[in-house]
């Protein structure tokens, strides 16, 4: 928002404030002014000429020889190249010693042999940004109005001896969208009084409802229309002082009909808009919803396609306007424009929103509709823009407003208590303080003695107070945060620290990069046919969840396993020739049980890892060794001793979808309601790998939520053992299903206390052993605690043990 400082100065008094004074008040107050600019950008010494005469010059085709009147009693002699030069004109002259932005001194010269006292300025040359300028004005010298004194300073005529302090405001001060509005905010900075427009409205003999009828048939999208009837107009340039003021706010001037519109906009906040009144056939109104498929023509001579979400202003047929955006064309105000229909109205600014960002449309209308316009200046900002129309237009109003009123809104109360007022700010106010400051904010109220409760009536134009909490910030900008007492933070202090899950999270990722892996972030966004690769991993009857808005279709669900992302990456990085990855995500997965999303979905952590490519790369004295099975199972039995619950978790043999059917296992955890896949380790589907480009990849996928609930941090200390172990090896051929770790099974189970450990230190498969059997050598190692095993003990459990392999199995011992 732009406000000069001269325009603000006729709603409340500025003396004794410069524009950067008045900006480091405002900013203290709550109201940032990101800057404060001069439109007078070096302009001196020029003032208002009349062309008396202009003849071609005797030596160039392109110039001209002009006398100038500037009010001094001496003619001037200046040579002008402009084509728009012409006598009877008023034009900005910059006499013998102006200045000029730049710092361009206006000397006396000759061009072409011809003496040149001066210089006919453009807008340009002025300082001005031509660009919002009449169109007829923003090519050649600037042509001033014929009314214009002559030797008046140009500064004065043009308006750029001011300031204009640029607001930066927050969604939530939309009241300062407003010329009003920001007086108001300086009058309760400064407790200067505001001097509110009270236009007077002389009425035609007919009435408006004799011309135009209103109504609403959206009522939840616009509650309050009305309309006056003004006749007999006549269109054409504003005066220069309303083209000054839309200047200095960055709107281009168009005529004095819309040019009014805009003024009231900026000074009530209220937007308008004029309709040529004879284009509404109808003689009628109507506010509705867009059909879909309808069509309109913006005043940018744009087609726009209509949805049934869109609000439009209609002729009881078709459109003539996009509620709160822009105008249509077939309604348009232009010079053949004899009668106007002046529209002030309450849009829901939620609609207007949605509109203006679906069709690219953002105006200085729309803006305001979408913060949400005072309800209480619809008719205000009416009257005032038909008063104007009628003196700068000499237009009629018809006697009477025509409206549609759905709902009043009425200002809100809100209580709040000195004591509390004291107690969130830490001050000592008085109650009289505090009623001051009400009071500057025009804020009425009543107030208990008893308790000393204010029941604040707020105006409707400042809808972002609602709560007690509000009218506080309200009093302690006021006050001055400056003169706000520091208090000492005193309470209980709680140490911060790591929840249990942030914690193991952590030394994760420490561990497995100090492993050597790359830790990624890949997008939550996934498309449809990627969420479909690994179904167990997604879960049973789970489905993935839709975006409402998505970027894409291949970012149109949130994704539901890591791994897919992962291999998105991988190949992201081989097709740029970089052949290895081992990669890892610590990351959330969604999932939902709903066609239609009416709750919010699951949401779960997940570790996944992937290895591709070699291990350990071709070297002058080794060969390359690529990643394996184990590679990827070893970088989870990290992650599972980092948890403490190597005991508690085993590997199945599986062949869920999309995995290698020979290389892969699910990975089991025993908990107290019994066994849980929390996922799986194992090779890609060979297919896969050769759809993305991929060599021979390993991958994990596991489910954190239950390795955070079972994860044992305590550290258990055993002293070393006194007395000394016997080992005892043992190989048994037996079938290939049998899984080597039902072996240590059953040696555990029978061995019991005096087993130390077990572990499987050979397989071997080959003819000599028959047909889908295989040899497992597994060393078994017995101690007692508390004194020396004999070979006898050993012996005798160790038959224990070879004795259950083979009832168990039908294992043979091997020799």
């Amino acid at each position: 928002m732009k406000v000069s400082y001269q325009w603000l100065n006729e709603y409340i008094d500025l003396t004794g404030y410069t524009g950067e004074e008045l900006a480091e008040k405002m900013t203290r107050g709550g109201i940032e002014i990101d800057s404060v600019e001069s439109l007078n950008k070096g302009v001196s010494g020029v003032v208002v000429g009349y062309v008396k005469s202009r003849e071609k010059h005797p030596d160039a085709d392109k110039l001209s020889v002009c006398k100038i009147d500037v009010g001094t009693g001496e003619e001037l002699q200046i040579v002008c190249g402009a084509k728009n030069v012409d006598a009877g004109q008023k034009v900005p002259v910059a006499m013998i010693g102006a200045k000029l932005p730049g710092d361009f001194a206006i000397k006396r010269a000759k061009l072409r042999g011809v003496e040149s006292q001066g210089m006919i300025c453009s807008a340009k040359e002025l300082g001005i940004n031509d660009k919002l300028l009449p169109k007829e004005q923003q090519e050649g010298i600037l042509v001033l109005p014929e009314s214009t004194p002559v030797g008046t300073p140009i500064g004065e005529v043009l308006g750029i001896n001011d300031e204009v302090l640029e607001l930066d405001l927050t969604p939530n001060r939309s009241d300062c969208l407003s010329m009003l509005g920001v007086a108001y905010e300086i009058g309760a900075l400064t407790g200067r009084e505001v001097r509110v427009p009270e236009p007077a409205v002389n009425h035609a003999a007919d009435r408006a409802d004799s011309h135009i009828a209103v109504s609403i048939s959206s009522p939840e999208h616009c509650s309050h229309y009305s309309a006056r009837y003004i006749k007999g107009v006549k269109v054409g340039p504003s005066p220069q002082w309303l083209q000054n003021r839309l200047i200095a706010a960055g709107i281009r001037p168009i005529s004095n009909v819309v040019d009014v519109t805009n003024f009231v906009m900026l000074e009530y906040g209220q937007p308008l808009h004029a309709f040529d009144a004879d284009a509404i056939t109808t003689g009628r109104i109507d506010v509705r919803l867009a059909k879909q498929g309808e069509k309109i023509v913006t005043l940018d001579d744009q087609e726009r396609t209509l949805e049934p979400h869109m609000l439009v202003i209609t002729d009881g047929e078709k459109p003539v306007a996009l509620a709160g955006v822009m105008g249509g064309a077939n309604s348009e105000v232009n010079e053949k424009t004899v009668n106007i229909l002046l529209e002030s109205a309450k849009f829901d600014g939620g609609t207007v929103r949605k509109t203006s960002r679906q069709l690219g449309l953002r105006s200085e209308s729309s803006i305001r509709f979408e913060k949400e316009v005072d309800p209480a200046r619809v008719i205000p900002a009416l009257n005032r823009a038909a008063a104007l129309i009628a003196e700068l237009a000499d237009g009629l109003v018809a006697e009477g407003i025509v409206e549609a009123v759905i709902a009043k809104s009425e200002p809100a109360v809100v209580e709040v208590t000195l004591d509390k007022i004291n107690g969130y700010l830490g001050t000592e106010l008085s109650r009289l303080e505090v009623q001051t400051i009400f009071d500057r904010l025009h804020f009425s109220y009543r107030l208990s003695d008893a308790n000393d409760q204010f029941a604040v009536t707020v105006p409707t134009r400042r809808g972002d107070i609602t709560r007690d909490v509000d009218l506080i910030e309200e009093v302690a900008r006021l006050y001055g945060y400056d003169n706000i007492p520091t208090t000492p933070i005193h309470g209980d202090v709680t140490p911060g620290g790591l929840t249990k899950p942030q914690t193991i999270r952590r030394e994760l990722r420490r561990r497995l990069t100090d492993a050597g892996l790359h830790e990624v972030i890949t997008y939550s966004f996934t498309g449809p046919s990627r969420t479909e690769l690994f179904p167990e991993l997604t879960g049973k009857d789970l489905k993935p969840v839709k975006l409402a808005m998505p970027m894409s279709e291949d970012r149109s669900v949130l994704r539901t396993t890591l791994i897919a992302q992962l291999i998105e990456t991988a190949t992201y990085n081989r097709n740029r020739k970089n052949e290895s990855s081992a990669i890892f995500e610590i990351g959330s997965v969604f999932h939902t049980e709903e066609e239609q999303l009416t709750r919010l979905p699951k949401e779960k952590q997940r570790l996944a890892v992937l290895l591709t490519g070699n291990r350990v790369d071709a070297q002058w004295n080794r060969k390359a060794e690529p990643v394996d099975f184990y590679d990827a199972k070893g970088v989870l039995e990290t992650v599972v001793d980092v948890v403490g619950l190597t005991s508690k978790v085993r590997y199945e043999s599986a062949q869920p979808t999309n995995f290698h059917p020979g290389r892969t296992a699910a990975v089991i955890v025993d908990t107290a309601h019994g066994p849980e896949t929390i996922g799986y380790v194992g090779q890609l589907h060979p297919t896969l790998q050769h759809e993305s480009d991929l060599a021979d990849t390993y991958v994990v996928e596991v489910e954190l939520g239950t390795l955070y609930e079972l994860a044992d941090s305590g550290i258990e200390y055993k002293a070393l053992p006194r007395y000394p172990a016997m080992q005892r090896d043992i190989a048994v051929v037996l079938d290939q299903a049998v899984p080597a770790a039902k072996l240590t099974d059953v040696a555990w189970a029978v061995a019991g206390e005096l087993l130390e450990s077990v572990r499987v230190f050979d397989v071997f498969t080959g003819e000599k052993l028959g047909a889908g059997k295989k040899s497992v050598a597994v060393a078994l190692v017995y101690r007692h605690a508390d004194r020396t095993l004999t070979d006898e003990e050993v012996t005798e459990l160790h038959g224990k043990v070879v004795a259950e392999l083979e009832q168990s199995f039908a294992a043979e011992l091997r020799k």
